[in-house]
């Protein structure tokens, strides 16, 4: 069996062995929101509901997770982790150095549920997905909010980072990506310069004290190289606008690559591409539903 590498390797499904309750409280300290329905669909698909329901309603009787009601929903439920779970899920070997956000109330959660549950939704599409393909992707290899430093002691945070592994006969290949969630809340021009920001994390190099800055890309000493062996591809999901307003924040994003040095030099190195996430949801991530931003006709996104 070979192996080719763009990203550090990931699991297939939750395992067998360990609990559903573990499993539950480890998504929720991972995700830090999602409905019933998401938890269902990531831990046990095809089981019956109660299936997931009935240990959540006994961990939020032991004071672990709570849930805010989602608005306009058939009273759905959001859940999510409290102090007393943050704290527990805080010594689990997959979250550590995860950094612990427990809710504190259902109205703090209220303000949170539009875009990290849109976040949750993006990762099942992909799941799904890898499901049906056969690929590894399991409900631990995506990671919300990852932040890295940029130059000038800034930096920027990602929605997800995404690790998925191709299997395609007796062949693994390992990709990663950011992945960023747009719902049309922002400026286009605001989220078209995100790219600024990959290409400044591509580009930037610490230099020791007292020694020039470098102006050269993404040399042997990038900061993106004490997490990545490869820079991840780059991929804008967007949702919650019309067609035509989607496309157009999406031909703003490649108007940035056409018209940015930086962020040029970037795409010609790194994959990068844009999809709608109700595409992702009826036709599959590895449809041909992903737009390049460096320009071609729509792909999958593993061919960018």
């Amino acid at each position: 069996m070979t192996t080719a590498f763009e990203t550090m390797p990931s699991g297939r499904a939750p395992s067998p062995v360990e609990p559903l309750p573990h499993q539950l409280l480890a998504v929720l300290g991972q995700h830090r929101m999602a409905t019933t329905h998401q938890l269902h669909e990531l831990l046990r698909p095809g089981a019956a509901r109660q299936t997931v329901s009935a240990p959540l309603n006994k961990l939020r009787r032991d004071g672990l997770v709570d849930y805010t009601v989602l608005p306009q929903s058939n009273r759905s439920r959001a859940w999510y982790l409290t102090s007393e779970g943050a704290r527990l899920t805080r010594d689990f070997p997959a979250l550590r150095g995860r950094p612990a956000y427990p809710i504190s109330s259902a109205t703090a959660a209220s303000l949170k549920t539009p875009h990290t549950l849109t976040v949750v939704r993006t990762h099942l599409a992909f799941v799904s997905d890898a499901r049906r393909r056969g690929d590894e992707h399991g409900h631990l290899d995506w990671t919300p909010e990852v932040s890295h430093p940029l130059s000038d002691g800034e930096r920027i945070i990602t929605d997800a980072v995404m690790h998925y592994t191709l299997v395609e006969g007796d062949e693994r290949t390992k990709l990663r990506a950011f992945v960023e969630i747009d719902r049309a809340t922002m400026g286009s021009e605001r989220l078209a310069s995100k790219l600024i920001e990959y290409a400044r994390l591509w580009s930037y190099e610490p230099q020791p004290v007292g020694r020039p800055r470098s102006r050269q890309p993404a040399a042997a000493g990038a900061v993106w190289l004490r997490w990545y062996p490869v820079f991840p591809r780059v991929l804008f999901v967007l949702t919650g606008a019309s067609r035509y307003v989607l496309g157009n924040r999406i031909s703003d994003l490649q108007a940035m690559v056409a018209e940015h040095p930086l962020v040029g030099t970037l795409a010609r190195q790194v994959p990068m591409g844009a999809a709608v996430l109700e595409d992702l949801e009826d036709l599959r991530p590895t449809g041909d539903v992903w737009v390049p931003l460096a320009g071609g006709v729509s792909r999958p996104w593993t061919e960018l």
